[in-house]
């Protein structure tokens, strides 16, 4: 049985299986270390019955309450090519949903390659939306371009209205997002 449980620092050991993937962003310890620190109810790891780790989720509550943008924030979501098509993504981000709702989230966002079509249709069926398109988000490496990505969104309960998944008519720069 797959165990869902907080990341730990030892984790950090055991989760090249997963950020071996070519579309994994992957980040230095110091930056997984204080993800742990500040939001450690938002970095969740799935664990397999042997110990071997399935898959995480890393993400943080930021914004302003009064502009109605406090939000949950997905920074990294992996799972480890050999535990894929199990739904552990899917609930990985129900979970992410679950903790920006109890802390008064008006949507959860996220940034995705607009390459990686397989992640924005999985989204998509998660009731994520394009919001807006961001220019060169993803630096490239071996001299290849820049690559945009889409930020995603999906309204939480707080807002009604869903105002805050309204598309932008253009896309913006990296620099031009809060």
């Amino acid at each position: 049985m797959t165990t869902l449980r907080p990341f730990t620092c030892d984790d950090l050991f055991k989760f090249n299986n997963i950020n071996l993937d070519p579309l994994t962003e992957t980040y230095g310890i110091p930056f997984y270390l204080q993800y742990l620190a500040h939001w450690p109810e938002y970095f969740i790891v799935a664990e397999a019955p042997g110990g071997e780790l399935m898959g995480y989720i890393m993400g943080k509550a930021e914004g302003s309450v009064a502009r109605e943008e406090w939000h949950g924030h997905v920074t990294a979501l992996s799972v480890a090519p050999e535990f894929r098509r199990l739904g552990l993504a899917a609930k990985l981000m129900e979970m992410l949903e679950e903790i920006s709702e109890r802390k008064g989230g008006f949507f959860v966002d996220l940034f995705v390659r607009v390459s990686n079509q397989v992640a924005v249709n999985m989204y998509k069926r998660l009731g994520y939306s394009v919001y807006r398109t961001v220019i060169e988000y993803y630096s490239a490496s071996n001299g290849e371009p820049d690559e945009d990505a889409y930020d995603m969104r999906k309204a939480l309960s707080r807002d009604s209205e869903q105002k805050s998944i309204v598309p932008l008519p253009h896309p913006v720069r990296p620099e031009d997002i809060e």
